[in-house]
């Protein structure tokens, strides 16, 4: 169980950090953009964001109870990694074309990952498949504010 906490913990720690580079100006630079239809209030990101923190730690878990370590948690690793680049990109740098290629490779290893785990413990890549859902969202998010705001 420990190592549940620690998956899961890992997770909400990357959302943490990323939270922190968060203030006001960065929201103030954020709702000056012009944002793409279908954007939801941004209270619902970090809803999102730590529900999902909560299912792809879990699957992570699951894949390592069962199988232990391996290339499906490398590709999680890696996952978690560009997850965590998103922020500083948008947010701190104010690049949008950037945070759009870390997106894209985050779905890249977020359906990756999804596939990997399924093929070993099909629970986690079915746990997945909410964060491949919002992932693709987000692209197109991240996508309609770069083509929406381009200088």
């Amino acid at each position: 169980m420990l190592a549940l906490v620690g998956f899961v913990g890992l997770c909400l720690l990357v959302g943490a950090a990323d939270a922190a580079l968060l203030r006001n100006s960065a929201w103030a630079w954020y709702m000056s953009l012009t944002l793409p239809p279908g954007t939801p209030p941004t209270w619902i990101f970090a809803a999102a964001w730590t529900a999902l923190y909560g299912t792809i730690g879990t699957a992570a878990w699951l894949v390592w109870r069962q199988v232990g370590a391996g290339a499906a948690l490398r590709l999680w690793g890696w996952q978690i990694a560009a997850n965590a680049l998103w922020t500083p990109a948008f947010f701190g740098l104010h690049q949008i074309a950037l945070a759009l290629a870390v997106n894209i490779v985050l779905l890249a290893l977020v359906a990756l990952t999804g596939r990997a785990f399924a093929r070993l413990v099909p629970a986690a890549g079915w746990l997945m498949l909410p964060c491949l859902a919002w992932t693709a969202y987000a692209v197109y998010l991240n996508a309609g504010l770069w083509w929406l705001n381009r200088i």
